[in-house]
């Protein structure tokens, strides 16, 4: 039997590590072989793939990104092309069939975020295609999993970098505004800002009130600490207020990105306060590197079970963490959005330890 396997939406560390596993599971157990389709669903659309095996997968554990690459914008039900200098879309799902068929695979595994794996579930309702997911996404936002990998190395990088910026920031008594990624949620500021002390944490779930903010910093010069540091997510926003958006750089019609935030929230503290203010946005450097050791384990028994999902005929299903086990759930899960709770036993350890959200209590 021949399988296929591609990597959606945005790269982070493990893709290769899940890659690696789920290939030497069905290579050297089941003696299947295995194609990997380039760039996400691009390659299923336009059939470009390369083979794999565990020569091609050798030292992909402690790799970072994905060797068959992946794309967060190639969706085959809006396909984009472009003729005669004009973008235009179409439904290519039909050519991810007919791709799916010319290589007679058994199953397809699809690694990737809810909107990744989203559409996985479509076309396993709709076209009756064999596949099974295994969730992926630094934002740890999706609610069938206790953890998605490539969140726990995100968090050890923000970790390290606010443990840098704060060394800074004091010897030149400047407030430091860190931006990180989470678009909806919060999960990367929160756990990155307990894990490095800031003193100031703003994320989606809490609306925020600059008022709060700079109250904040004012408390830590009254007992001599005329420094700050600020995390905040993408998608954070003021109470009454809207997120911070920009328009995509080349195509316009493809929506708004996040971001900026930082630079405003900055802006607004060196104008309310006179203390200088800079900011730091780590960006993709949050999606690059070496993954941590939980997310090597924790992809490398996702790959396993996928295999092993398509071995038992279990398809419309996605591999999932609970913890301490493997567990596979219903692709429809794979949507299902986790945000931070406001009144999470997390947000209250981290109030009683003297963070602000920005929000006066």
């Amino acid at each position: 039997m021949r399988i296929g396997i591609l990597t959606g939406g945005g790269d982070c560390p493990g893709l290769n590590a899940v890659i690696r596993s789920a290939v030497r599971a069905a290579t050297g157990r089941h003696k299947w072989e295995v194609v990997g389709f380039l760039n996400g669903y691009k390659g299923l659309v336009e059939n470009r793939f390369r083979p794999l095996d565990s020569a091609t997968v050798s030292g992909l554990l402690d790799r970072g990104g994905t060797i068959i690459g992946t794309s967060n914008v190639d969706n085959p039900y809006k396909f984009a092309e472009t003729v005669d200098g004009k973008r235009s879309y179409r439904d290519a799902s039909e050519d991810v069939v007919r791709t799916y068929k010319e290589h007679n695979l058994g199953g397809l595994i699809v690694v990737g975020g809810d909107g990744t794996l989203g559409i996985a579930r479509q076309l396993y309702k709709e076209k009756g295609l064999n596949i099974v997911g295994v969730p992926k996404t630094i934002d740890n936002d999706l609610s069938a999993t206790d953890y998605t990998f490539g969140f726990d190395t995100a968090v050890g990088i923000v970790t390290d970098a606010v443990d840098r910026i704060k060394t800074t920031a004091e010897s030149h008594e400047r407030v430091m505004v860190v931006e990180v990624m989470g678009r909806d949620t919060g999960w990367i500021a929160l756990f990155s800002g307990l894990a490095s002390g800031a003193h100031i944490i703003l994320i989606p779930e809490i609306p925020y009130d600059l008022r709060h903010v700079v109250t904040k910093i004012y408390e830590r010069a009254t007992i001599g600490k005329h420094f700050c540091v600020i995390l905040v997510s993408e998608g954070a926003k003021p109470a009454g207020g809207q997120v911070t958006v920009k328009r995509h750089v080349d195509d316009p019609s493809m929506g708004i990105r996040l971001g900026g935030v930082g630079n405003v929230i900055a802006g607004q503290i060196e104008e309310l306060t006179g203390i200088d203010t800079r900011v730091v946005t780590l960006g993709h450097v949050q999606r690059g590197g070496t993954p941590s050791s939980f997310d090597r384990i924790l992809c490398t028994r996702l790959g396993v079970e996928a295999v092993n999902m398509i071995a038992d005929g279990k398809f419309g299903m996605m591999a999932c963490l609970k913890t301490p086990r493997i567990e596979i759930v219903p692709l429809e899960q794979a949507a299902m959005n986790r945000k931070v709770n406001p009144n999470d036993q997390m947000i209250a350890e981290a109030k009683a330890c003297g963070i602000s959200f920005g929000d006066g209590d």
